[in-house]
């Protein structure tokens, strides 16, 4: 590893910053929740459910369809999602290429710490050409006692990799995501290239994300050239 470069590790979110994913994933839910008897847009969808596991979100289905969400339920919608993304998934545009060169600077010390389940990440991450770059280092919030928005997922990752988390770059799109990165003590960029899916570099920056970027190409750079901001007082 280059002896000037500012990160010991990058951890990954996966859906939105690795993969376009959520839109595929919303419309199998949108379909799904229609069947219960809520009428959504894959829009509207999304705006609900993005950065959010759906297991966590039962409640809130219940409520609005009458109808608890059963494991068997949950089962059906990972077999009917996994279905479609094998189907229709692509990466994000120059996320393969900053993951390679930031795995070959940094021997190896990245991550992909994501709120999905690791069947889902896998499927992925298999399906875009990068599950070599992370095999042995990808975490799941479904693994951990709690998912995101808190910093469980990232804090299990950095512990693995054997980095302090606050020597950790944590790449982000969404704010439930990037709320995990702060919380976990690592420094957040936030991918923000605009569009549904994605939060957006105000709703980032408000909760304290400082570095937005809407190039994934860029990363890398964005990276090798970060300074701490020194701290006042």
């Amino acid at each position: 590893m280059p002896h000037h470069f500012p990160f010991e590790a990058v951890l990954f979110d996966c859906d939105g910053v690795l993969v376009d994913s959520e839109p595929i994933t919303n419309g199998v839910l949108r379909d799904m929740l229609e069947e219960l008897g809520w009428v959504l847009t894959r829009d509207e969808c999304m705006r609900i459910f993005v950065g959010k596991a759906v297991k966590d979100e039962a409640a809130l289905i219940a409520q609005r369809t009458g109808v608890a969400v059963t494991q068997d339920w949950l089962q059906g919608f990972w077999a009917r999602r996994n279905a479609a993304l094998d189907r229709d998934l692509v990466e994000i545009p120059g996320a393969p290429a900053a993951v390679r060169a930031l795995h070959a600077t940094l021997d190896g010390r990245i991550a992909c710490a994501s709120g999905a389940d690791r069947g889902k990440v896998r499927l992925q991450l298999e399906k875009i050409g990068l599950l070599d770059a992370f095999e042995g280092r990808i975490f799941s919030g479904h693994e951990t006692p709690r998912s995101k928005p808190f910093p469980d997922v990232y804090l299990a990752a950095a512990a693995a990799l054997g980095v302090d988390p606050a020597r950790c770059a944590v790449v982000e799109d969404t704010v439930t995501g990037a709320t995990a990165g702060i919380a976990a003590g690592a420094t957040v960029f936030g991918y923000s290239p605009g569009g549904l899916g994605h939060s957006s570099a105000d709703a980032l920056r408000a909760i304290g994300v400082r570095d937005v970027f809407v190039d994934m190409a860029q990363l890398p750079t964005l990276l090798a050239a970060w300074r701490a901001v020194p701290q006042l007082g």
